[in-house]
């Protein structure tokens, strides 16, 4: 069976998403270890159910389970790069700024352009405030740490 297109586009895609993970734990770690340690907890959160869905993408895209889970390896050198960018980042001024802006901004255009829309796709209105809901309480336990750092 030939890997289909969607295989290799989860691959880059995957591989640029874990670069920005890793920049955001690297930046994180030389603006404040304390929020570097709630960023490395809730990126790990997310990336669990992340690559589970990926693994999944793989293996009906064609490639062997075998061969799913090396490539998802593969990709993971994304995050120690982005990682290495990220504490690099503090010998340039105001570099680590940008980068957790970017980083922060990137998060939230993948929630509302991706995970939003797919939210309200096919439920009824109850499921849609719930998972809403959920999402806002997600927002608000980052701002209470956020205070209390």
């Amino acid at each position: 069976m030939a890997v289909r297109v969607a295989g290799f586009l989860n691959l880059a895609a995957d591989a640029a998403h874990n670069f920005t993970d890793g920049l955001a734990i690297g930046a994180c770690f030389v603006s404040s270890p304390a929020s570097a340690y709630a960023t490395v907890v809730t990126i790990l959160l997310h990336e669990v159910p992340h690559e589970v869905g990926d693994f999944a993408i793989l293996v009906r895209s064609g490639y062997s389970k075998t061969k799913a889970i090396m490539l998802q390896l593969v990709t993971a050198v994304g995050a120690m790069l982005g990682t290495v960018c990220g504490l690099m980042s503090s010998e340039m001024t105001g570099v680590t700024n940008f980068i957790l802006l970017f980083t922060a901004g990137g998060f939230i255009y993948i929630a509302t352009v991706s995970v939003i829309p797919e939210l309200l796709e096919e439920t009824r209105l109850w499921q849609s405030v719930k998972e809403l809901l959920a999402m806002a309480l997600g927002v608000a336990i980052m701002v209470v740490i956020v205070f209390f750092e």
